[in-house]
């Protein structure tokens, strides 16, 4: 399988036949940048979207900015998160403006109604006909991006802007953790109006390698990264919320995994312990295929780390294999991951 553009991630169930398969591309590197398994071309090039977000607040640890402005773990693990708009959630964003005398209104990630179904009925039963910027699953990156400005004394008008000071530090972060080059020719335009950079499969899977172990970054980056693993693990829930796998993998196991979701169907994930990084995309953009083949390389490259007990790999098989339930609660299918 190594060297095809892609190969399969996960087949869906329904009356015992295979209703939709999802192809993919996977790559588990070491901190190294040894390719240790992959499915398809460790080389080719993708936007890893929402997945460096926890790269992206190393500037605000590293720099200080965040002890200055007394940030617990709650809102790092904030800063890292694509959250569904819950009101814990929106609550914690506008605290951290609060902290440097902001308010929503210096957000540039653009307003969405919560990604969570229930904080949006809620939200509209209040008598709400319009979303805010606080809701957009990105605000808490925002905000933690607009405390490190006003930390180190910048205007943070314009913080999305890739030619802003805010954007040259942290894109210089991201470049010193992946190894990669983050210039013009291979940049994009995220959801939330940052700039997000195609670089290659093996390059991310080496930064969160590196994320998880410090190994191959500077002391001060590596003390940030362990700082962050920490505050991800004791607040799992900011990082995402009700029901998302995100959540739930990093309640389950602590510092043992750190894992985040980005658009488009990529997930990634580290394992300290284990030294290792990894990356799936879904070529079809389905977050479902994503995250039962991620869970499959978890299962067999986190053996020791997550693996410990019966229980464990139990939560993981059925994380592995999803059932479908229709209105009525009737179970109608299913999704598996190919076992790599």
């Amino acid at each position: 399988m190594v060297g095809m553009e892609y190969g399969l991630l996960a087949e869906v169930k329904r009356g015992g036949r295979v209703e939709s398969r999802h192809s993919g591309c996977a790559v588990v590197v070491d901190t190294e940048g040894n390719v240790v398994w992959s499915l398809g071309d460790a080389e080719r090039f993708l936007f890893p979207r929402s997945t460096v977000k926890a790269f992206l607040a190393l500037e605000l640890v590293a720099s200080g900015a965040a002890d200055r402005l007394g940030l617990g773990n709650d809102a790092l693990a904030l800063a890292c998160a694509s959250h569904g708009g819950e009101e814990i959630h929106t609550r914690l964003a506008a605290s951290m403006l609060e902290r440097v005398g902001h308010t929503e209104t210096v957000l540039e990630c653009g307003a969405h109604w919560p990604s969570y179904e229930p904080a949006a009925r809620a939200w509209a039963a209040q008598g709400h006909s319009v979303a805010c910027c606080l809701q957009n699953t990105c605000s808490g990156k925002h905000a933690g991006m607009v405390c490190l400005a006003c930390d180190q004394g910048i205007d943070p008008a314009g913080y999305t802007d890739p030619d802003h000071e805010i954007q040259r530090r942290v894109t210089s972060v991201l470049e010193q953790v992946t190894a990669a080059p983050h210039r013009k020719e291979n940049r994009g335009i995220d959801g939330c109006s940052l700039p997000t950079y195609a670089i290659p499969f093996r390059s991310l899977a080496l930064g969160l390698a590196r994320f998880g172990t410090g190994t191959g970054l500077e002391p001060f980056l590596a003390q940030a990264s362990s700082r962050l693993r920490r505050a991800v693990a004791e607040h799992p829930f900011m990082v995402a919320g009700t029901d998302r796998y995100d959540t739930a993998i990093m309640e389950r196991f602590g510092e043992r995994a750190f894992v985040k979701m980005g658009a488009e169907g990529i997930m990634v994930a580290a394992l300290p312990e284990e030294g290792l990084g990894i990356v799936v995309k879904a070529e079809d953009g389905a977050a479902r295929a994503a995250e039962v083949f991620l869970t499959a390389l978890l299962k067999r490259f986190g053996k020791h780390s997550l693996c410990r007990t019966e229980a464990d790999e139990l939560f993981l098989e059925d994380w592995m294999h999803r059932t479908y339930v229709n209105w009525r609660g009737i179970e109608v299918g299913s999704i598996y991951a190919v076992r790599p």
